[in-house]
């Protein structure tokens, strides 16, 4: 959807805008620097899946600019908006470097992820929200989810339909042709 975006200025962070946000969206600030994000993390070199919060429907929430994340996500994450999903290209030294993160992540792996700002919100403390709108809004968001991999499920129930469909018909005509075959060998 969107152009390659490099926020570093030396290749080592590229993001690309997978899905825009609302124009209204809310950003990461100073006053809202806690993030929650839906992420997929894949090896560049392989495309193997190393890390994931679809498969368990969680979201994964840390601090901005506290160093509690690779150096690419507090760059990239601060540039997005809520609703937004992108597409993060991580050189090694701005994820785990030389040293990688063994066992699923070896040294100087490029890594790219699929990030979806989920909620930016204050710290603990603030005078924004109460406790109660506060587990609202994840028992909300927690539905989301869900609903979103219902239907996500429910396209996959449909595309392996029509593979095993198709493949019946395609068996069918194999089978209507080998019957032909025969009865025009024994003709001759």
């Amino acid at each position: 959807m969107g152009d390659a975006i490099d926020l570093t200025g030396d290749g080592g962070v590229i993001k690309t805008i997978l899905k825009k946000s609302k124009s209204d969206a809310v950003a990461p600030t100073e006053d809202f620097p806690l993030v929650d994000v839906h992420y997929e993390g894949t090896l560049a070199d392989t495309g193997e899946v190393f890390d994931t919060t679809h498969e368990d429907n969680t979201v994964f929430s840390f601090e901005l600019g506290k160093g509690s994340v690779i150096k690419a996500w507090d760059i990239a994450v601060k540039t997005m908006k809520v609703g937004e999903i992108a597409k993060i290209i991580c050189k090694p030294e701005y994820a785990y470097g030389s040293a990688g993160s063994p066992p699923d992540i070896p040294p100087d792996a490029t890594l790219v992820f699929e990030v979806e700002l989920v909620a930016c919100r204050p710290r603990k403390g603030s005078s924004l929200g109460s406790v109660s709108e506060e587990r609202a809004r994840l028992e909300e968001l927690k539905k989301q989810r869900e609903m979103a991999a219902a239907a996500k499920e429910e396209e996959k129930k449909k595309r392996e339909e029509a593979k095993a469909a198709a493949a019946a018909r395609v068996q069918a005509k194999l089978g209507a042709k080998k019957g032909q075959g025969k009865g025009k060998a024994k003709a001759k």
